[in-house]
C-alpha cells in the first residue's frame, strides 16, 4: 500500500502541482524553479527513513512556502476585492498553501516522528491528501469559477483537517461538504466539455464522473468511522478513492484546463 501511496505522491509533486501553477494568476508561467523543490521531495518518498530522506523532504517544504509566499503577494495586490471574487481567492489560497501541509507531513513521516500523535501511516496518507483533496481539489474549484464549489471545497478540507484532532464526527462533516463541492465541481466540468474540442471533453468528462464514486467511497469512510455501516479497507480506499482521483480527477482536469489554456 506505502507504494502505491508513494507513487501517487510522486505524481501529485512532479506532474499535478507544475501543471496546476501554471494555471494560475500567480505568476508561475514557468515552473522550471518548482522541480528544483520536487525533484529532492520525491527521491525522498523512496529512501530510507533517516538524515537523507529528511534533508530531501526538507527542500521539499521550502518550495512549498514560496508557494505560500505567491499567495501572500497575490492577496496584498488584489486586498479591495469585488464580492463575487472573494470565494475564488479562498479556493486559490487554499490551492497555494495546502502543499506544505502535505510537505510538513512529510518531514515528519521521513523522520519517524509522530506529529500530533498520528501514526506514520496517518503521515503518509496526509501527504497525498493535501496534494489532492487540497492542492487539486481547490485549484479545479477556482478554476471552475463556481464561487459555492471555490467557498465548500476549502471549508470541507479544512473541516477534514480539524477533524484529524476533533474526532470522526467532524471529519464526517467534513467530508460531507468536501464531497458537495467536488460534485459541483464535477457538474462544472461536465457542463464546460460540451463547448470545447473532443480530446479536452473526453478528460473533462473522465475528470468530473469520477468524483461520483469516489467521494461517495470518502463519505462511506467517514460515515463508517461514526456509526456501524460498511466501508472499504483502507489498502481499498488508496487503490480506488486515492488512484482515481490522483489520475482520473487531478491529473485528466489540469491537462483539459491546459489544452484548453493553449487552445
Amino acid at each position: 500500500m506505502i507504494v502505491l501511496v508513494h507513487a501517487v505522491v510522486g505524481l501529485g509533486m512532479l506532474i499535478v502541482v507544475p501543471l496546476g501553477l501554471t494555471l494560475l494568476p500567480t505568476r508561475t508561467t514557468s515552473t522550471r524553479w518548482w522541480f528544483a523543490f520536487a525533484v529532492p521531495g520525491a527521491v525522498s518518498l523512496w529512501l530510507p527513513r533517516g538524515v537523507v530522506s529528511i534533508i530531501l523532504a526538507s527542500v521539499y517544504f521550502a518550495g512549498t512556502v514560496v508557494l505560500i509566499a505567491l499567495a501572500a503577494r497575490h492577496f496584498l495586490h488584489h486586498r479591495a476585492l469585488q464580492v463575487r471574487h472573494i470565494a475564488l481567492y479562498i479556493a486559490l489560497y487554499t490551492a497555494l498553501v495546502t502543499p506544505s501541509i502535505a510537505a510538513l507531513a512529510l518531514v515528519a513521516e521521513r523522520s519517524s516522528y509522530e506529529l500530533f500523535g498520528f501514526n506514520l501511516t496517518v503521515l503518509s496518507l496526509t501527504v497525498a491528501h493535501f496534494h489532492f483533496a487540497g492542492f487539486a481539489a481547490a485549484l479545479m474549484a477556482y478554476l471552475s469559477a463556481d464561487g459555492l464549489a471555490a467557498v465548500s471545497v476549502p471549508v470541507g478540507t479544512l473541516l477534514v483537517l480539524i477533524g484529524f484532532f476533533l474526532g470522526d464526527p467532524v471529519e464526517l462533516a467534513g467530508a460531507v461538504v468536501l464531497t458537495a463541492g467536488m460534485w459541483l465541481v464535477g457538474w462544472n466540468l461536465w457542463r464546460r466539455s460540451r463547448r470545447t474540442d473532443r480530446s479536452t471533453a473526453i478528460l473533462l468528462v473522465v475528470s468530473g464522473s469520477v468524483l461520483v464514486v469516489t467521494m461517495l467511497l470518502a463519505v462511506s469512510w467517514a460515515l463508517g468511522h461514526v456509526v456501524d455501516t460498511p466501508y472499504l479497507p483502507l489498502e481499498w480506499m488508496v487503490a480506488t478513492h486515492g488512484v482515481a482521483n490522483a489520475v482520473g480527477f487531478a491529473l485528466c482536469g489540469v491537462l483539459a484546463m491546459r489544452r484548453e489554456g493553449a487552445g
